[in-house]
């Protein structure tokens, strides 16, 4: 896909040795943290094409992504539309690609769109890389490593320095981007 003038993508991928099955549950599962994903919780409408979906805080008080889902073809693509509550920028897509490798599977993180110079590019640029971390890590041993459950650990004990602006009451789940 061509990037839209004004934006830049980024693609970041990694081998994992564990069944596609599993590394697509790690990524799509709901009703408990999403290790992977910086422990958030993902919240949907339903896990189909069209539907709403947010990563929220394990208290559930506070959004941290909100999006619609794009592309869901389980176990080999997942993609949403992302906006980080906390910032003012666009919407970008955010795409998970399977693909079965021998004895496990090539997964390929996508995201596009992303509006050049924001904090959400900059976030983006690191946060793909330590997403697939987790995701290997969680797959092949069964949990991250120490330095993200420490990490996490952090972000339960300091969600009030979330700022107020991501508290769920102002991203209904039912509303539309």
């Amino acid at each position: 896909m061509a990037e839209q003038p004004g934006t830049e993508d980024a693609v970041f991928k990694i081998f994992i040795e564990a069944d596609i099955e599993r590394v697509w549950h790690e990524l799509t599962k709901t009703g408990e943290a999403q290790g992977a994903v910086f422990n958030a919780w993902l919240h949907t409408t339903g896990l189909k094409t069209g539907e709403r979906m947010q990563m929220r805080t394990g208290t559930g008080k506070h959004v941290i992504v909100d999006g619609d889902i794009v592309t869901f073809e389980p176990p080999f693509r997942y993609a949403h539309t992302h906006r980080f509550t906390q910032y003012d920028d666009p919407p970008c897509t955010v795409s998970y690609e399977l693909r079965p490798v021998g004895s496990g599977v090539e997964v390929t993180l996508r995201v596009t769109g992303m509006p050049s110079g924001t904090r959400t590019a900059r976030s983006m640029a690191s946060g793909g890389t330590t997403i697939l971390a987790s995701l290997k890590a969680i797959c092949e041993t069964g949990r991250p490593s120490l330095g993200t459950r420490l990490m996490y650990w952090m972000f339960d004990h300091m969600e009030f320095v979330l700022p107020a602006r991501t508290r769920s009451e102002h991203w209904p789940l039912n509303r539309r981007q």
